[in-house]
C-alpha cells in the first residue's frame, strides 16, 4: 500500500508558483545583456539617441571590470533620474502603435534595468543650462542614494562595473577579455563607418591610444579609410540600388563592395536598416553567392550597406537584442540587391590594376650582409655570396634575421641610390598601418633620431611625471613635480609636442573634414594682408595677388605629395578640404589657416627631403599649438614672450613666415 501511494505521489504535476520579481528581472537582464558587448551596443545607441556628436568608450578586462560610455548629448533631465533604470521607462515611444514609424535606436526600455540587475551602474549626466551635474547609482531598477550635484561635462557618462558579477557561470565562460574586447572594437568600427557625423573611441583602461579613433566627415570613404585602412577603402566600388513601386518594394541602398583586388579570409558585412546597425543572415548568404560565382578569388568580400525603408515596413520588434529586423518584401528587396551587385562586379572584372612596388633592404639587412662578407673573404667581385642556412627559412617576424627584407639581396650601394624613387617609399609607406613603424624613410628615421638624442633626461621626468596646477597668465602654466613648482611655456610645450605627434604619426593620420573647402589663394591673400603694416592699403594688392597664384599653383602640384604624408587634400580646383588630426580629441585655432597655407608655399625647400619633412611637420606642429590667449581675459606679461610672427617681405618681392626651427630638433 505505501509503495502505490508513492507511485501515486511521483505520477502528480508540480506545482506551478510565481516567481520573485527579482528572479523574472535577473533571468530578463540575462536574455538582453548577453555579453559585454551587448551592453556597450545598447549604450552607443542611446548615445546616438541623444544625438551626441562625440561618443568615447573606455573597457577594462574585455568589460566584465568596467565598462565606460561618454557622450556629448542633450542629457538626462534630473527629474527623470529616478524612473531612469526602471523596467519599461523609456522616453522613444508612448503606446504600441508608435512602433509603427520607430526612427529611434531604442524603445522598450529594458536595457539600462536590465545592467542594473547584473553590474553596478553609475550615471553621470547634465543638461544644458544646468550649472552642475548629478551623480547616481542604481542596483536592481532603482536608485541606490539620492542624486548627487557634481562637476560635469555636457551630455551623459554611464559606467557599468562588475558585469554579471552575481551570475557565475556566465562570468566564468566571459574570462577571455581580448576576445570580447576584439567585438567591442569590431561594434564601434561599425558605427564609426555609417554615423559619419560622430566622433567614436574606443580604447582599453589606461591605454594611451585608442584601438578606435575616427573623426566626423563628410565623406564615408574616408571614414572606412580610418577604422579599416587604406588598403580596404582602396579594393571598394560604390553600389546603388532604388525600388519605388508600392507594389513590389520600397526601399534605397546605397553602400561600398569590394573588388577583385580584396582578399581576406573571412566575410565582413556591415549592414544598416534605418541606421540600425543588424544582421541579415538571407542577405549575407545572397551575397556570397554572388561573389563566390563571379570572384571565385576574392569570394570574402567586404560590403558596406545602408537600407533605408518606410518605417511601416520594418518591424524592429523581432529580437531580444534588436539584433535582426523583419521587411515586408524582403525576399523581393534581397533579390534586386544581388542583382545589382551582379551586375557591378561583372563590369568591375573587366579590368584589373596590378600595382608595382618595391622594396628595399633596410640599413639593418646591409649590417648583416657586411658581416656575413667579411666572414666570408671569397665572397666578392661577381662570384655569389651562398646564404646562411639558417637564414633560409623564416621563424620569427620579430627577430632581424627573420624579417622578409633578410630574403632580398642586397644590390650595391651606387645601383640602390640610381633606383630609389620617392613613388616606390611611398608605396612601401602605404602597407604599413602601426604609426610605431614609421615609414622606412631615412629623413623622418633621422629627425626623430635627432629628437631622441637631443632629449634632456630629467626635463622629460618632469613633464611626464608632473601635476598641472593652473595657469598662471596666458602663457605660462604651474607644474608640479614632487616638491618643487615650475613654469612652464605652454606656447612652446604645445608646439614641440605637435612637432614631434606630426613625424610619429608621418602617413598614419586621420583627417579633420572642412565644412566648406578654403580657396588656397583666397587664404594666401588674407594671410598676405594679415602681414602688412596698413591692412587697409590697396598699394601691394597686385603683388599679393601674383604671389598668391604662384604659391596655389606649387601648392596644387604637390597636392599628392602632402595628402599621401600629412593627409592635408588640396582638390585640382586648388580648395583646401582637409586637415590633418595631430591630437586625438583636439581641434586646432582655425583663424590660423591662413598662415599656415602661406608658410606652406613659401618656406617648404621641396627638392631636399629631409628639409621638406621637417619644415611641413614644423609648420604643422605651430599651426595646432595653442597660442595666446588662453585665458578669457588676458593680463600679465607673458604676451612679450610670444608675439604674433610678423610676415617679411624682401627685396624680391616674396613673403616669408620666418618659422623659427631652432626649437624642432
Amino acid at each position: 500500500m505505501e509503495e502505490e501511494e508513492e507511485e501515486q505521489v511521483a505520477t502528480e504535476p508540480p506545482k506551478i508558483h510565481r516567481l520573485d520579481e527579482s528572479v523574472v528581472n535577473r533571468i530578463a537582464a540575462g536574455e538582453v545583456i548577453q555579453r559585454p558587448v551587448s551592453a556597450v551596443k545598447e549604450l552607443v545607441e542611446n548615445s546616438l539617441d541623444a544625438h551626441s556628436s562625440s561618443i568615447n568608450v573606455v573597457v577594462k578586462d574585455g568589460g566584465l571590470k568596467l565598462i565606460q560610455v561618454s557622450d556629448d548629448g542633450h542629457g538626462i533631465r534630473y527629474e527623470d533620474l529616478p524612473i531612469l533604470c526602471e523596467r519599461h521607462t523609456t522616453s522613444k515611444l508612448s503606446s504600441f502603435e508608435d512602433l509603427q514609424s520607430i526612427k529611434s535606436m531604442g524603445f522598450r526600455g529594458e536595457a539600462l534595468a536590465s545592467m542594473t540587475y547584473v553590474a553596478h551602474v553609475t550615471v553621470t549626466t547634465i543638461t544644458k543650462g544646468q550649472l552642475h551635474g548629478y551623480r547616481v547609482s542604481y542596483k536592481d531598477g532603482v536608485m541606490e542614494h539620492e542624486p548627487k550635484a557634481c562637476a560635469a561635462v555636457k551630455g551623459t557618462q554611464i559606467m557599468i562595473e562588475n558585469l554579471f558579477y552575481n551570475m557565475s557561470a556566465r562570468r566564468k565562460n566571459l574570462q577571455n577579455s581580448a576576445d570580447d574586447y576584439s567585438k567591442i572594437v569590431d561594434l564601434l568600427s561599425r558605427f564609426a563607418i555609417h554615423h559619419t557625423s560622430v566622433s567614436f573611441s574606443c580604447r582599453k583602461h589606461g591605454a594611451g591610444r585608442a584601438d578606435v579613433s575616427s573623426v566626423a566627415t563628410l565623406s564615408r570613404i574616408d571614414a572606412i579609410r580610418s577604422v579599416y585602412g587604406v588598403s580596404v577603402a582602396r579594393s571598394l566600388m560604390k553600389v546603388e540600388a532604388l525600388d519605388n513601386d508600392p507594389s513590389s518594394s520600397v526601399f534605397q541602398m546605397d553602400g561600398f563592395i569590394s573588388n577583385s583586388e580584396y582578399v581576406a579570409k573571412k566575410i565582413t558585412m556591415v549592414l544598416f536598416i534605418n541606421d540600425r546597425l543588424v544582421d541579415c543572415t538571407a542577405l549575407k548568404r545572397a551575397l556570397e553567392i554572388v561573389y563566390a560565382a563571379t570572384l571565385p578569388k576574392a569570394s570574402k568580400p567586404f560590403i558596406y550597406m545602408s537600407i533605408v525603408l518606410p518605417p511601416e515596413h520594418v518591424d524592429v520588434n523581432v529580437h531580444p537584442t534588436k539584433r535582426e529586423v523583419s521587411l515586408l518584401n524582403q525576399e523581393v528587396i534581397i533579390e534586386k540587391i544581388q542583382s545589382v551587385v551582379e551586375s557591378r562586379l561583372r563590369s568591375s572584372n573587366e579590368t584589373q590594376i596590378f600595382q608595382e612596388q618595391t622594396v628595399e633592404p633596410p640599413s639593418s639587412s646591409q649590417m648583416i650582409s657586411s658581416k656575413d662578407s667579411n666572414r666570408n673573404p671569397l665572397a666578392s667581385g661577381s662570384k655569389s655570396q651562398k646564404v646562411p642556412v639558417n637564414k633560409m627559412v623564416r621563424t620569427d617576424s620579430s627577430d632581424p634575421a627573420g624579417r622578409l627584407h633578410s630574403y632580398l639581396h642586397a644590390e650595391p650601394r651606387g645601383h640602390l641610390e640610381k633606383n630609389t624613387s620617392l613613388t616606390a617609399v611611398r608605396s612601401s609607406v602605404r602597407q604599413r598601418r602601426n604609426p610605431k613603424e614609421t615609414a622606412d624613410l631615412s629623413s623622418i628615421q633621422e629627425l626623430i633620431a635627432e629628437i631622441d638624442s637631443n632629449c634632456h633626461s630629467g626635463m622629460l621626468d618632469i613633464v611626464r611625471h608632473c601635476t598641472y596646477i593652473g595657469m598662471a597668465d596666458d602663457v605660462f602654466a604651474l607644474l608640479q613635480h614632487d616638491t618643487h613648482l615650475y613654469l612652464a611655456n605652454v606656447v612652446s610645450l604645445s608646439k614641440e609636442l605637435m612637432y614631434q605627434q606630426v613625424l610619429r604619426r608621418f602617413a598614419h593620420f586621420n583627417a579633420i573634414q572642412l565644412s566648406n573647402p578654403a580657396p588656397l589663394k583666397e587664404l594666401i591673400v588674407l594671410a598676405l594682408k594679415e602681414g602688412d603694416t596698413d591692412p587697409e592699403s590697396t598699394e601691394n594688392d597686385e603683388l599679393n595677388e601674383k604671389i598668391a597664384e604662384m604659391n596655389t599653383e606649387l601648392l596644387k602640384q604637390k597636392a599628392d605629395l602632402v595628402e599621401e604624408y600629412f593627409s592635408i587634400h588640396i582638390d585640382k580646383d586648388g580648395n583646401l578640404s582637409r586637415l590633418p588630426v595631430i591630437l586625438d580629441q583636439y581641434t586646432p585655432d582655425m583663424d590660423r589657416v591662413p598662415e599656415f597655407v602661406l608658410c606652406l608655399g613659401n618656406d617648404v625647400d621641396w627638392e631636399e627631403e629631409k628639409k621638406c619633412f621637417q619644415v611641413i611637420s614644423a609648420a604643422l606642429g605651430n599651426f595646432y599649438a595653442m597660442h595666446p590667449p588662453m585665458l578669457p581675459n588676458p593680463s600679465g606679461d607673458g604676451l612679450q614672450f610670444y608675439q604674433k610672427r610678423k610676415l617679411v617681405r624682401n627685396n624680391e618681392g616674396s613673403l616669408s613666415c620666418n618659422t623659427d626651427f631652432s626649437g624642432y630638433t
